[in-house]
């Protein structure tokens, strides 16, 4: 290559280059480097210390002697070196992050040292940006994984708690009304008024009966555990006092902590839509594929909020969010209400 080719590329690359002498001072800056650096002409530079112009002192102020400065090593090693953490000072005395490479190059009167920088501002922002996506990401799951938990928890707690009050103060009360009904065939003959407290008392163990396994299905129905979540959902639907119709298919179980939040999803659904919606029906479609997809469609007022803190309808997200699902909510002004949950589940 010409020796006169060099200045010409040297001053049509967009990467900031100059050279510096074996006593580190500048000997040439590319029109890239006066730029970046603020000035107007590489004639500025020509012949100022190196070190002292691009970074005199730290950007905290504190001295930065040349003694320590890693990028004029090549001139006395005669190895290149490079680094990614530094700060270069702009003509008007503001810094900049910079990665730089310097090599060492042989000149008439010694070793120098040439060198090739990149402003990284750009680069640091987008990797800023990208570990605070990523953090944010890993809070997200981490609060999703805690939902879970919770709603796996709480789930396992219901269960429990039905089951414990089927076996233990449901039997007790059985117990208590079949003695009360032997009691009252031994004592036929007791006083009218004695035989009418019996019967009052059967009545009553057997309204307690009947209560309790209503309190116990509210915490955790049995059709659920037993037959899955159609049934469920089909038993949920034929208690409400509003008219619901049950459309579409779950011909398969699912995991029991998701078969229960989703019940529970609809069960607080059909509770909004009784107590907000003033709605004359409720519809419910219930399909399974690759995800379980809940829709609950009332004809009611609408008008009901995306989400709000404390409110129903961010309990809703709760739960689907728990399961890393999607819930979208459907609700123009007096065009009724459509919640639509779509749950990721396993083949």
């Amino acid at each position: 290559m010409k020796p006169a080719l060099l200045p010409l590329i040297l001053d049509s690359v967009p990467q900031p280059v100059w050279v510096v002498d074996p006593e580190g001072l500048i000997l040439y800056t590319n029109p890239a480097a006066v730029a970046v650096l603020g000035y107007d002409d590489g004639a500025q530079l020509d012949g100022r210390p190196s070190h002292e112009t691009l970074h005199p002192f730290r950007p905290d102020g504190s001295p930065y002697p040349a003694s320590q400065c890693a990028m004029l090593t090549p001139s006395t090693t005669g190895q290149a070196a490079q680094g990614d953490d530094e700060w270069f000072m702009r003509r008007d005395g503001s810094f900049f992050p910079a990665s730089w490479w310097a090599a060492p190059i042989h000149l008439p009167d010694g070793r120098g040292v040439v060198y090739s920088f990149f402003d990284v501002t750009e680069r640091r922002a987008y990797e800023q940006a990208v570990r605070e996506r990523d953090a944010a990401e890993i809070r997200a799951a981490e609060s999703r994984a805690a939902q879970r938990r919770i709603v796996e928890s709480v789930t396992a707690v219901h269960r429990q708690t039905a089951r414990d009050l089927h076996d233990g103060a449901q039997q007790r009360l059985v117990n208590l009304m079949i003695g009360l009904r032997l009691a009252r065939e031994y004592l036929s003959d007791a006083p009218p008024d004695a035989l009418a407290l019996l019967d009052q008392s059967v009545e009553d163990a057997q309204a307690a009966i009947d209560e309790l396994r209503q309190l116990a299905a509210g915490i955790h129905p049995s059709v659920l555990t037993m037959r899955g979540l159609w049934a469920a959902i089909a038993a949920l639907a034929a208690s409400c006092p509003i008219p619901v119709v049950v459309t579409g298919a779950c011909e398969r179980r699912l995991p029991a902590v998701l078969e229960a939040n989703a019940y529970y999803l609809v069960a607080e659904a059909l509770t909004n839509a009784v107590k907000h919606a003033h709605a004359s029906r409720i519809d419910i479609v219930v399909r399974l594929g690759t995800e379980l997809e809940l829709i609950v469609a009332d004809d009611g007022v609408g008008g009901v909020p995306q989400i709000a803190a404390g409110s129903g309808v961010a309990g809703l997200h709760d739960r689907v969010a728990a399961f890393d699902g999607t819930l979208t909510i459907e609700s123009p002004p007096g065009g009724g209400t459509r919640m639509i949950a779509r749950i990721p589940v396993s083949s």
